[in-house]
């Protein structure tokens, strides 16, 4: 089995390292100084790198790594000219055998986020790995896609077996769960996930990964079509809305500007 651990930087950033018999290879290396010292502390030999989206907090350890070790760097083709380093570049539907893993992953476009945003799915061990598109109760930021395409890409990732790992890249989980319960306030199930997860920060522990089944339950960005949540975003934007889309691009508006208070 693939062990994923991981790897804190800058303030909330997450670099997730995968490793079998002694072999590793990380995700969205944001800092190659973090990955080198991860690397060294468990003995492990870096055979290649996965990355989701060219924002620097995701690629700018790509040449400290790359000076140090000759591997296969991953990443969308849409992107190649936004990063340098990549040497293999995907697309929608393409695979990524690493074979000292043993495992094979199935690229996933995600645009919204960015336009190019990848992710990357394991179907043995159910891993995901959706950089900036999905996290754990929230979404990413649109920078670059639009609300349609963020939405699109959130209900393919939702379609993924209910018990896949969810392992996004950033520890946002307690100001995504504030949001999410002032948008559904009576919401018990929310209540509940706060304490899991209060309780988990409190030890130093990662809220993370998160699961399918979890996000479908709690995440209001992937729930736009459900009753509850468009009675939200209609009274918040004094307007009715009604379709899943044009909930999900409310809620995102009304995130972008939400004041985070103290859980």
């Amino acid at each position: 089995m693939i062990t994923v651990t991981p790897l804190p930087a800058f303030s909330d950033n997450y670099l997730w390292l995968l490793d079998r018999d002694g072999c590793a290879v990380v995700v969205d290396p944001g800092d190659g100084a973090v990955v080198l010292a991860g690397l060294r502390a468990r003995g492990l030999r870096l055979v290649a790198i996965l990355v989701t989206h060219h924002h620097s907090d995701h690629v700018g350890g790509l040449a400290a790594l790359l000076a140090e070790h000759d591997v296969p760097v991953y990443g969308p083709r849409a992107e190649a000219d936004k990063i340098t380093g990549l040497t293999r570049l995907l697309d929608d539907g393409d695979t990524v055998e690493i074979a000292e893993l043993q495992a094979c992953f199935t690229i996933i476009a995600v645009p919204g986020h960015t336009l190019g945003h990848i992710a990357y799915f394991e179907p043995t061990q159910k891993l995901l790995f959706c950089g900036d598109t999905l996290f754990a109760a929230g979404c990413g930021r649109l920078f670059e896609g639009t609300p349609a395409q963020m939405h699109a890409s959130l209900s393919r990732l939702s379609a993924l077996p209910p018990e896949t790992a969810v392992f996004c890249a950033h520890e946002y989980t307690l100001g995504n769960l504030d949001f999410a319960t002032a948008v559904e306030p009576d919401n018990a199930a929310l209540a509940a996930e706060v304490e899991r997860v209060k309780a988990l920060r409190a030890r130093g522990l990662p809220s993370l990964p998160s699961s399918i089944a979890r996000e479908a339950a709690l995440n209001p960005f992937l729930r736009s079509a459900e009753p509850a949540l468009a009675a939200a975003a209609s009274a918040h934007g004094a307007r009715p809305l009604n379709e899943p889309v044009d909930v999900f691009a409310a809620l995102r508006r009304w995130k972008d500007v939400y004041r985070q208070r103290s859980l």
